[in-house]
């Protein structure tokens, strides 16, 4: 009988096996779709996190194009307004020249009709006081050489 019980403990011992490994079983698979759940999840997730930052980016690029675009139009006109500022220094440059040319012409003319230097009518900012305000707005001086032999010698 000993041999029976021992038979009948270790078939009941397999019975009582299987079934803790059915139970066993059926918590891995419960565990493994909980886990498969939770990665579902978490991959939703992280779609969603992905497609947000994506539309950030999107709007991002579009802000900087706008800035980019305002940018270019600021630049075009202080790029338009510096040519005219610098078509207007060339101008008041050959102007200068213009007007020194004529002072010097103007400073000689006086020194050799007066017979003295013009050194004592200079002002400190170098212009001819006697003839500083004459030279404005003037057409150029234009004389020959025999003109002026004649005007010269008409006054001895």
């Amino acid at each position: 009988m000993m041999a029976c019980a021992s038979v009948v403990s270790s078939g009941s011992s397999q019975v009582a096996n299987s079934g803790s490994e059915q139970d066993v079983q059926a918590l891995i698979n419960q565990r493994k779709l909980k886990r498969m759940l939770s990665n579902r999840e978490s991959a939703r997730r992280s779609r969603m996190r992905k497609q947000k930052h994506m539309d950030d980016l999107k709007a991002q690029v579009s802000q900087l194009q706008k800035e980019n675009s305002q940018i270019l139009i600021a630049l075009n006109i202080t790029t338009q307004h510096y040519a005219g500022v610098e078509a207007e220094n060339s101008l008041l440059r050959t102007q200068l020249t213009e007007l020194s040319s004529r002072l010097e012409s103007l400073s000689e003319l006086a020194y050799f009709m007066g017979g003295s230097s013009c050194n004592s009518l200079q002002t400190p900012d170098g212009f001819t006081a006697a003839w500083g305000s004459m030279v404005v707005n003037q057409l150029p001086i234009v004389a020959s050489a025999d003109r002026f032999q004649d005007c010269c010698y008409a006054n001895l």
